[in-house]
């Protein structure tokens, strides 16, 4: 298969020269996702963990979508947080959106993101 470069409508636009996903058939990798409303282009929840974490979480399932997959699909994600006072947070979210078989995942603690956000995060997806 050719790969495919996924920019679905209803995720938001790249605000850099990078695509959003590229589908090689097996493997889709995404590019991570910080809390940008694709409606507005805006960043949303400023300074609240856990919203930011629900709209990237929209966001990467759009990306899914897209590539005709959802959430079971995921099988390594990396979270970026600019603090990790935040991770309780992150983490309740994340863990309702992922719900089954988690993935493998790494958060760590950036020194900052894009936007001014406080999450971001990156998945990495393989067709079953």
């Amino acid at each position: 298969m050719p790969k495919k470069i996924l920019a679905p409508a209803d995720a938001p636009k790249a605000i850099g020269p990078y695509s959003q996903g590229v589908d090689l058939g097996d493997f889709v990798f995404f590019a991570g996702q910080i809390p940008i409303d694709p409606a507005t282009g805006d960043l949303v929840s400023p300074g609240d963990a856990r919203g930011q974490t629900e709209r990237i979480l929209k966001n990467v399932d759009a990306l899914l979508r897209a590539a005709g997959l959802g959430p079971d699909h995921v099988v390594k994600s990396t979270v970026f947080l600019v603090d990790l006072a935040d991770f309780a947070a992150m983490n309740e979210v994340y863990g309702k959106y992922f719900t089954k078989e988690h993935p493998a995942r790494s958060t760590v603690q950036v020194a900052a993101l894009p936007k001014g956000a406080r999450v971001e995060i990156e998945v990495l997806a393989r067709r079953m």
